[in-house]
Formats: structure tokens, sequence, C-alpha cells
């Protein structure tokens, strides 16, 4: 164990990495049990409003996320200071993402349906550096042959066509699968020969006079989200909670 242990994570230099989703991950489940508990009106825990303003919690994480970044810059790969300063940076980069919907709609939205985009980010942030600590390097240098990586021509085409991949998934409207294959070439290929999401860039530009392609395109993904809505859901409730209910306006009378 201890020789895989260097030979995997010590020698190349993963251990910062390491540190630094163990502290994210850790920050993130601390966070959301905390604010859920806050949510609830159990426990110690409360907001924090001097003078009448809500401090969020994304504050201290920009600044730890600007501490732990630099300081993991300048201290390398190895040492102490490298794995001190993965942590911090951890802890920021949990507290920024556990927020991540409120900086993209510049509102309180923690609670809401929009607010279900931080847990997305932070599982989709957590699934790449897993991938990446697995041995995964980015648009699939790492299936590069050491005769291939002397080559030039060879690393840049590579580049390329995997590039390419990832921005028609992109187009498509298939923003979950191009990010996945930036690390996992197959999963860009997948989503690049699929048909588009219906109200995509792709299927608006190609689509529009292709009316038994565009009646398959929108059959699939209503077949898709009808499959996955659910379990995604449940999924998201159990890790960051349950948005709140919206009250349904009161029905007129006659």
């Amino acid at each position: 164990m201890g020789h895989w242990w260097y030979e995997n994570i010590t020698e190349p230099g993963k251990l910062p990495l390491l540190l630094a989703l163990a502290a994210f991950i850790l920050t993130f489940a601390i966070t959301r049990t905390i604010t859920r508990m806050i949510r609830a009106g159990k426990g110690p825990f409360r907001n924090i409003t001097p003078g009448g303003m809500h401090i969020h919690h994304v504050v201290p994480g920009v600044v730890l996320s600007v501490v732990g970044g630099f300081g993991a810059v300048a201290s390398g790969r190895h040492g102490v200071a490298a794995g001190v300063f993965a942590v911090i940076f951890g802890v920021g980069a949990g507290l920024v993402l556990d927020e991540f919907a409120l900086i993209l709609h510049l509102d309180d939205v923690y609670w809401t349906e929009e607010g279900r985009q931080s847990v997305e980010v932070v599982v989709l942030t957590a699934s790449l550096v897993l991938l990446v600590l697995a041995g995964f390097s980015p648009l699939g240098v790492d299936d590069v042959s050491d005769e291939e990586q002397e080559s030039r021509l060879g690393l840049i085409t590579t580049y390329v066509i995997n590039f390419c991949f990832v921005l028609i998934c992109l187009f498509k409207g298939k923003l979950r699968m191009a990010v996945l294959g930036t690390l996992v070439p197959f999963v860009a290929l997948v989503g690049a020969i699929r048909l588009a999401r219906p109200a995509s860039p792709w299927a608006r530009r190609f689509y529009g006079h292709r009316h038994r392609t565009r009646s398959r395109a929108m059959l699939r993904a209503y077949h898709h989200d009808v499959r996955w809505a659910g379990p995604r859901r449940k999924f998201q409730d159990l890790i960051g909670g349950a948005p709140d209910r919206v009250p349904l306006p009161p029905a007129r009378k006659p």
C-alpha cells in the first residue's frame, strides 16, 4: 500500500490535489449541513448579519481561494506548504461553489430551483478532479504514446480533434458531456454524434428545415428528461436539500 501511495500519489505530485479535493468535498458537506440546520431552525448556528447585512459564505470562500491559489502556485507540488495551501484552496472553493447560483444570478437563490445549479457544479467539479487523480489528462493526451508525444504534429492534431468534439457538444446543448469530454474524449465523441437538444444553436441552425430530424430530437430530449429528471432531482435534494416550494396563486372566483 505504501509503495502504491508513493508511486501514484506522492511521487507524481498529486498529494496537494488529493488534499484539495478532500477539503473541497468536506467543506461543501459541512456547509450544506449547517445551512440546512439554519433553515430548519435547529442547532446553535445562525446567519451572519452584522448591521443587518447578510454575509454569505462565498465572501470568505473568495478570500481563501485567492490565498490558497497563489500560495499553491508559489509552493510547487511537493512539501508541507503545498499541502497546506491546497487545503486552504479546497475549503475556499467549496464555499464559493456552494453559492455558485448566487454568483450566476446575482440574487439570493440558494433555496430556489435556480439554486440547484450550485449542486450540479459541485458534483461536476468533484467528478472532474477525481478523473484527473485517476490518471486522465485534458483532451486525451494520456492516450498518446511516447512516440506520438515526440511528434508535435500528432500532438496538435489530437488537441484539435478533441477540441472540435467538445465544441460540437457545446453547440448541441450538452454542457455536461462537453465538460467531461475534455478529460474523456469518448464522451465528447458520443455527444457530438448524437442528436442535438431541440433548443440548442445546432438545432436552430441545422434542423430548421429538417422536420423529421427536429421531431426526433424533441422526442429524444423529452424521453431523456422524463427518465432522468426525477432521479436527478432526488439526488440533488439528498445532497443540497430540497428548494422552497413556491405557493400557487389563489384561484380567481368566477
